[in-house]
C-alpha cells in the first residue's frame, strides 16, 4: 500500500482553513493533514473551526517563522497556503531561504478563497513564485496569467480548478416545501453602518411582506470574532435597533453554509461567495443593486450573470436565474443538472496556448476541475528535486516594497527569520506556554474590541 502524502496547510482565517483544508482534499485524497494557523487578527476560534467542519490530525497555531521552522524540520510532501497575499510572499521568500538551490522540498500550492474582485495585481504578485497558483474559473485562470505575463513573470503555475467547497445536493422545488430566503452578510461590504442597517431593515421588510417565507439572516460570525475580514458594524448590535425588533419569520443563524443552502429557496447577498456555492446548485440567487454596481462592492463581478436585483425586484417575486454561459466561464456551472434544467450552450474555446497546456494534462474539467491540478502535483511530487522558489518581487524588482511585507512577519530582506523569531520550546514550562497563550487571547480580544466598539464611536464624533 503506497504512503500516506504529508500535506500541510497554513491558513489566517475561518474561510481561509476551509478553503486549504477542502483544496489539499481534492489534490491529494490520500493525505495525512496537518493544519497550522497564522498567528493575527482573524485567527478563528474553535466555534468557527467547528462551523467550517473540515478537521485535521493536528491543528496548532504558530507565526511565520515558526511555520517556516516547522516545514524544515517535518518532511512535507504538499504545502497548502490558504493567506492574504503578504503572508503567502513571506513563506515563500522564507522556503527559498530554506532551499535556495534544487532540492527536496514541499510543493507550494495557494489560491484565492473565492471572488477575486479587488487588488487583482496586487494579490496575484504577492502570490507568485508558489509552484501552483490556483484560478477557481477559466475566467479567473486567464486574467491571472495576463497579469504575470504583464511584467514578464511566469505564469506556468497558473492552474485553471474550482472552488472545493463547490456541492451539495442540486436545488429541487417542492410545493410543500417552505420558501425559504437567505440572506447571506459579508463582514466589510458594505462597510458603512447605515447601508448595513438599510440592507437589514429591507430583509426585515421583505418578510413583512411575506408572511409566509421566512427570512434568515447568514451571520459569518460572532461579536468579538473576526473572519477573513474586520467587522466593525456586526448585524447582531444592528438587529438589537430595529423598532419593535425582526418580524417572527425573520431570524439570525449560523452555521455550515452548504447545510444552510440545503433548505434554501432564494439566495440573497451583495457580492458574498456564497452566491457561487448557490448557483452551482442552482438555487435561485440574487446579488443585490441597492447600493449600486461598484467594484468596492465586488458586485460588479456578476455583470452578465443574470443575478443582479434590488430588494424592490424581490419583494415583486423576483427568481432571478444564472446565465448558463456566465456560470461555465465562471467555473459554477452545475455538473449534473436536473431534468428540467436549461441546457447550456458549448463552451466558448480557451486560447490555443491554454488548450494546448490542458489537453497534454488530460483535463476533464466537465467532470473533474482538479484533473490538471492534482496530475501537476502528481509530477512535482515525483521528481527527485525541485528548483527554489522564485518569486517576482525580490530585492531588485521591489526594493522598497518587498522588505516591509517580510518584516511584518519577522523575516529578514533574505527571508531568513529575524533574531528571536522562533521562540525555542525545549524547556518551557506548560504553566508559562499557558499564561502567554491567556494573554495572547486577552490581547486579541482587546484589539477585537476596539475595532468594534471603540473606533466606530471615534468615527462618529469626527464626523460631527
Amino acid at each position: 500500500m503506497p504512503e500516506r502524502k504529508r500535506v500541510a496547510v497554513l491558513a489566517d482565517s475561518d474561510t481561509r482553513w476551509k478553503w486549504g483544508a477542502l483544496t489539499a482534499r481534492r489534490l491529494v485524497p490520500d493525505h495525512q493533514l496537518t493544519g497550522f494557523l497564522l498567528r493575527g487578527r482573524a485567527t478563528p476560534t474553535a466555534r468557527q473551526l467547528g462551523e467550517v467542519g473540515v478537521r485535521a490530525d493536528r491543528l496548532t497555531e504558530v507565526t511565520c517563522a515558526e511555520f517556516l521552522a516547522e516545514i524544515e524540520r517535518e518532511h512535507y510532501d504538499v504545502v497548502v497556503l490558504a493567506l492574504v497575499g503578504g503572508a503567502v510572499q513571506a513563506v515563500l521568500h522564507g522556503a527559498r531561504a530554506l532551499w535556495p538551490a534544487p532540492a527536496r522540498r514541499p510543493v507550494l500550492v495557494t489560491g484565492y478563497v473565492g471572488v477575486v474582485y479587488e487588488k487583482l495585481a496586487d494579490g496575484l504578485l504577492l502570490r507568485h513564485g508558489a509552484d501552483l497558483v490556483l484560478a477557481n474559473s477559466r475566467h479567473d485562470a486567464q486574467r491571472f496569467r495576463a497579469v504575470y505575463e504583464g511584467v514578464g513573470a511566469d505564469a506556468g503555475a497558473v492552474t485553471e480548478t474550482a472552488l472545493p467547497f463547490l456541492g451539495g445536493a442540486p436545488y429541487a422545488p417542492a410545493g410543500s416545501r417552505a420558501h425559504t430566503v437567505v440572506f447571506a452578510v459579508q463582514p466589510s461590504v458594505p462597510d458603512s453602518r447605515a447601508d448595513r442597517a438599510y440592507l437589514l431593515e429591507r430583509a426585515a421588510g421583505h418578510a413583512r411582506r411575506h408572511p409566509g417565507r421566512e427570512v434568515l439572516i447568514k451571520l459569518r460570525s460572532k461579536p468579538g470574532e473576526h473572519t477573513t475580514h474586520l467587522e466593525e458594524q456586526p448585524y447582531q448590535r444592528l438587529a438589537e435597533r430595529i423598532p419593535g425588533g425582526l418580524p417572527p419569520n425573520c431570524r439570525l443563524v449560523y452555521g455550515n453554509m452548504s447545510e444552510v443552502l440545503d433548505g434554501t429557496d432564494l439566495l440573497v447577498t451583495v457580492s458574498s461567495t456564497a452566491a457561487l456555492e448557490s448557483l452551482h446548485r442552482g438555487v435561485p440567487t440574487a446579488v443585490l443593486t441597492d447600493l449600486g454596481i461598484r467594484e468596492a462592492l465586488g458586485n460588479h463581478h456578476f455583470l452578465g450573470s443574470g443575478c443582479l436585483a434590488s430588494w424592490d425586484q424581490l419583494d415583486s417575486g423576483l427568481l432571478p436565474e444564472g446565465d448558463p454561459v456566465w456560470l461555465a466561464a465562471h467555473g459554477v456551472l452545475p455538473a449534473r443538472p436536473g431534468p428540467d434544467a436549461r441546457t447550456a450552450p458549448p463552451v466558448p474555446a480557451r486560447p490555443a496556448g491554454a488548450a494546448r497546456r490542458d489537453a497534454a494534462a488530460g483535463e476533464d474539467t466537465a467532470h473533474d476541475p482538479y484533473a490538471v491540478a492534482r496530475a501537476r502535483v502528481a509530477g512535482l511530487l515525483a521528481a527527485a528535486r525541485l528548483p527554489a522558489p522564485a518569486p517576482y518581487y525580490t530585492a531588485t524588482t521591489a526594493p522598497r516594497y518587498l522588505p516591509g511585507i517580510l518584516a511584518r512577519h519577522h523575516l529578514a530582506p533574505d527571508g531568513t527569520p529575524l533574531p528571536g523569531a522562533v521562540r525555542a520550546a525545549a524547556g518551557e514550562s506548560r504553566l508559562r506556554r499557558r499564561l502567554r497563550g491567556h494573554l495572547r487571547d486577552a490581547a486579541r480580544g482587546a484589539y477585537r474590541h476596539g475595532v468594534q466598539r471603540v473606533a466606530p464611536v471615534i468615527r462618529r464624533l469626527g464626523e460631527l
